[in-house]
């Protein structure tokens, strides 16, 4: 604990003393610069308007907008904890990429994880013998009314008499009442978390942060939090530390270290089916080609200028986007993935790392 105390402080330290990166290399290294930072952060809030800017009550860093000091996502929900997904067979836990399209590209691949895991099996109880059809048939002729039981009309309680109905009512509220739970039953509450994402400068990529409440919206202990993250990563890349942006909180947070390598993997593959994808769509005339590129019905979402003016770059916005100026918006390197999916790529990726917490809301892209 004093060591990544320590350790936690220089890193700190490290971090305000490095200086400001400002050329684009976020598809060669996974590292983003503070304008890029922005630029995904838009492009998220736009699209997911569940995250939001934040200004932070600490001082300001000063690469970044006063108004955009970080992302927040509040109320995450948490519905069970991911110590309960721990696998111990390691051959069971194999993984293997599955080709879903048919071809050999490979945007069409995808992970199956626990691909040796073998599929659940049950036995079917035996089942008691129906007891004799004619035993049966006896019994429900006994249950029938004999003549001289039937009761007259006049004898049928009225329903609008006042005790009758007042019986009625009492039943009925009272069977609409909620079932109180046992105290000692199974049933897992849900927790639900704020999740913040800051710009790392000394790391140059995002950061997240957690900050989570029980189901009665009280805060975690760390070691409650530690629950609800993988066992690869709960203690080592996930430490408790000062919130950059606060002067009072101490919370969670994913070490960014090993995010600039993973990240850059992922683009890389990411980058190679969407040039390919966007070769494809440049084969017809220029003009069906533009036309697809701005269209949000086209052949991919990320397809052509569509991200640039979702970022603020079409005429309609009041206001200049830092989009503008990126170093990625112009030229051929523009070709492929663009920065502005960076952080809903970072998303998936934190998924894997805290897989019960309810981050990621992009399933659709």
């Amino acid at each position: 604990m004093l060591k990544n105390s320590i350790q936690g402080t220089f890193l700190r330290v490290s971090e305000r003393m490095a200086s400001v990166s400002k050329e684009s290399k976020f598809k060669e290294t996974g590292k983003i610069t503070p304008e890029e930072f922005v630029i995904a952060g838009d492009f998220l809030v736009y699209k997911f308007p569940l995250w939001s800017w934040q200004k932070g009550d600490a001082k300001p860093r000063e690469h970044l907008p006063v108004d955009k000091q970080y992302l927040l996502l509040q109320g995450a929900p948490c519905p069970k904890r991911a110590t309960a997904l721990v696998y111990t067979d390691a051959e069971e836990d194999a993984e293997q990429m599955l080709n879903l399209g048919g071809g050999n590209a490979q945007e069409d691949e995808w992970v199956q994880t626990h691909a040796k895991r073998a599929p659940p099996t049950s036995k079917l109880e035996q089942i008691e013998d129906i007891p004799d059809d004619e035993a049966v048939t006896a019994d429900m002729q006994n249950m029938n009314l004999k003549a001289h039981e039937i009761p007259a009309d006049d004898e049928i309680p009225d329903m609008e008499e006042d005790d009758l109905e007042d019986a009625m009512n009492s039943n009925i509220v009272a069977s609409a009442k909620p079932a109180a739970v046992e105290s000692g039953s199974n049933i897992q509450k849900t927790r639900k978390y704020d999740a913040m994402i800051t710009y790392d400068k000394l790391y140059q990529t995002p950061r997240l942060w957690l900050l989570g409440y029980d189901e009665d919206g009280t805060p975690l202990k760390p070691q409650q939090v530690f629950e609800d993250v993988s066992a690869d990563h709960a203690n080592k890349t996930v430490t408790i530390e000062p919130f950059p942006h606060s002067n009072t909180l101490t919370l969670a947070s994913v070490h960014p270290c090993k995010h600039a390598s993973v990240m850059m993997k992922v683009i890389e593959r990411m980058n190679a089916g969407m040039i390919e994808e966007q070769r494809k769509a440049g084969a017809g005339s220029s003009s069906t080609s533009a036309q697809a590129s701005s269209s949000s019905g086209g052949t991919k979402k990320w397809l052509g200028g569509a991200l640039r003016r979702v970022t603020g770059g079409g005429s309609g916005s009041s206001t200049p986007s830092s989009a503008e100026k990126s170093p990625t918006t112009e030229g051929p390197e523009d070709d492929g993935m663009k920065v502005d999916w960076y952080l809903v790529v970072f998303l998936k990726f934190l998924s894997s790392i805290v897989p019960t917490i309810e981050l990621d809301s992009t399933s659709a892209f």
